[in-house]
């Protein structure tokens, strides 16, 4: 194994590394060893998921094992390994047990969040590596449960996350609190000028191992920035999540309110999808990642702080709904996918008013995205028709019994009827793609000619039911058989709302509508000659105009309403059958605003 891999590297660990598949080294394991073998300290720049847990793994080893096989009785631990999350330091721990095994190393670990008494016990019964988060490794120093004297090596993982994590004290507290005669060292995704000073303060003579360069930190990750309206920011996720069908994939957002709304927003379109954020407990955590891994959910949306260190093997997508904060912040995003020689698409939605920001990032990252637009409907069902054809199905051996209802099929129904039905089944188990404005939309007046020859027709819902152009205008390119182009003024009034389509265009649409000229339940549609704005007003009443010209009906009213023509308005609308836009969570009648106080010129009743 040593001669495979080119470095003498102790046979313990040469043996694990062997029965765990590895043949070859990556260039981040073999830099570290090439420094390590000089015994100095390590400053070392290297992405996540490059393979550093290992590396550092093979680095300190010669400094805990001082060239034997196997290490002593367990006592006062020999390395301090500190990460800024307790999934990355979890992940640590696991990835040191399996290489130490055969060394006979007592692995402990001590996060925030779990049981501080269990590891008391565990620190008590003794450790050779001891792997935690910086909050609680200094709680346990400070109670003398975590004793300092015999530590030879102190690694810091993703040191530049710890300090933007607020944790610089808490790291020059346990620094200082190390001996003298140690070994440091440093692994960062970025060195930023924080880093050096840390570096200067608590190392000596540090090498400085740089793996990475500009693009090749993030080779195998391919970079998008999605061009989208404004209105469509959230909406062209659910495109690009349909569109890549990802094994795994992760959404960032900034902040817990935007990771509440995506994730009820998707979970309502069919996703299977899980949240993470600041306020879950770590059970709550670890059920959430447990369910991406064994595909019970396909989409985790997270806070940048909440998703640090957590490892998903099968991660393909990486989508920035909301931009992250910094060049940095970029690429710990974007590194949890494209690991291990695997590929990874990290996609960030622009939209027009954050296209400045989104070059500035990408260029202070030394990055080159791909700027294209969001997935459309067409190319979404297109790519379904591909990934139907290529469906492994078509070429498994068919069971007798599969046969024989196959055959049944065949005698009721002909092959086209029974293969559309197929593809409506197989649709039906996905969301729907979403209806996108192109992102260089402008308002009709000023982008579009000049709209005609024209026809208009009503639709039975308006303002009182919360309707919108925005969400009428898809209903009728969906529901309606029409495209955007054929579709002109979209003007709502309180109980109806008046479309302008294209002339030559209303017949086909309204024969496709039926007898009945239902667009959507609950929504009819008739022709009519011209809008006649104002119209459902007049039927509520005067207008306000006139109202606030009228004279008082009494010395003490003020208003100069008509209580009994204000019960009957709200009658009228309670007994309106109300139609439910999408998203809405209800659209209730609305209360008159005038109220009787008793006869006009009469003193109110003494309250009792």
């Amino acid at each position: 194994m040593q001669q495979q891999i080119g470095y003498p590297v102790i046979q313990s660990l040469s043996d694990a590394l062997f029965e765990r598949g590895y043949d070859t080294l990556t260039p981040v394991q073999e830099a570290v060893i090439d420094r390590a073998l000089e015994g100095a300290d390590l400053l070392v720049s290297a992405q996540t998921g490059s393979g550093k847990t290992v590396g550092f793994g093979l680095a300190i080893g010669s400094t805990l094992l001082g060239g034997a096989d196997r290490l002593g009785p367990a006592a006062a631990p020999l390395a301090l390994i500190v990460a800024p999350t307790r999934e990355l330091a979890f992940q640590v721990a696991r990835e040191l047990g399996w290489l130490y095994a055969k060394a006979g190393a007592r692995v402990a670990t001590c996060v925030g969040g779990m049981d501080m008494r269990d590891e008391r016990r565990t620190l008590e019964r003794g450790a050779h590596i001891v792997v935690g988060t910086p909050g609680r490794l200094r709680d346990h120093i400070g109670r003398g449960t975590l004793e300092m004297g015999d530590l030879r090596a102190v690694v810091l993982d993703e040191a530049d996350e710890m300090l933007d994590l607020g944790f610089r004290e808490d790291l020059e507290f346990m620094l200082g609190a190390a001996p003298v005669e140690r070994r440091t060292l440093l692994f960062s995704a970025t060195v930023p000028p924080a880093i050096e000073a840390l570096a200067r303060q608590y190392q000596r003579d540090a090498r400085r191992v740089t793996t990475q360069t500009g693009r090749s930190q993030h080779a195998d990750i391919a970079y998008q920035a999605l061009r989208v309206a404004a209105q469509d920011a959230e909406t062209a996720i659910v495109n690009v999540l349909r569109f890549h069908e990802a094994q795994n994939a992760i959404v960032f957002a900034n902040t817990r309110a935007t990771v509440s709304r995506l994730t009820a927003r998707f979970a309502n379109r069919g996703f299977q999808v899980v949240a993470l954020s600041g306020e879950l407990s770590q059970t709550e955590r670890t059920h959430a990642l447990q369910a991406m891994r064994d595909g019970r959910a396909r989409v985790c949306v997270a806070t940048d702080v909440a998703a640090r260190g957590i490892d998903l093997p099968n991660l393909e997508l990486v989508i920035h709904a909301e931009l992250p904060s910094s060049p940095d912040s970029l690429l710990h995003r974007s590194g949890r996918t494209g690991r291990a020689g695997r590929k990874g698409i990290s996609a960030l939605i622009v939209p027009p008013k954050a296209a400045k920001k989104a070059e500035r990032i990408l260029k202070a990252a030394r990055i080159s995205a791909e700027w294209i637009a969001a997935p459309s409907a067409e190319e979404i069902l297109r790519r379904d028709e591909e990934r139907l054809l290529a469906d492994p199905v078509w070429d498994a051996a068919i069971p007798e019994e599969d046969a024989a209802f196959g055959a049944r099929l065949l005698d009721l129904h002909s092959s086209e009827i029974i293969a559309a039905a197929y593809l409506r089944l197989w649709r039906a188990g996905r969301s729907a793609p979403e209806e996108l404005t192109l992102p260089d939309a402008r308002p009709a007046a000023a982008a579009r000619p000049p709209f005609g020859p024209s026809a208009w027709v009503a639709l039975s819902v308006g303002r009182d039911e919360r309707a919108e152009p925005r969400w009428l205008l898809p209903l009728l390119c969906r529901a309606g058989g029409l495209d955007r182009d054929a579709i002109g003024a979209i003007r709502v009034q309180d109980t109806e709302t008046f479309v302008e389509l294209a002339e030559g265009r209303v017949p086909d649409f309204l024969a496709g509508l039926g007898d009945g000229g239902t667009l959507e339940e609950g929504i009819r549609v008739r022709r009519i000659d011209a809008p006649t704005p104002g119209a459902s007003a007049k039927r509520a009443g005067p207008p306000a105009s006139k109202q606030s010209r009228a004279k008082p009906s009494g010395a003490g009213s003020k208003t100069g309403a008509r209580p009994s023509q204000d019960r009957k308005n709200a009658s009228e609308r309670t007994s309106k059958p109300t139609f439910k836009a999408p998203g809405a969570k209800g659209s209730a009648p609305r209360a008159g605003k005038a109220k009787a106080k008793g006869k006009p010129g009469t003193k109110p009743a003494p309250k009792r």
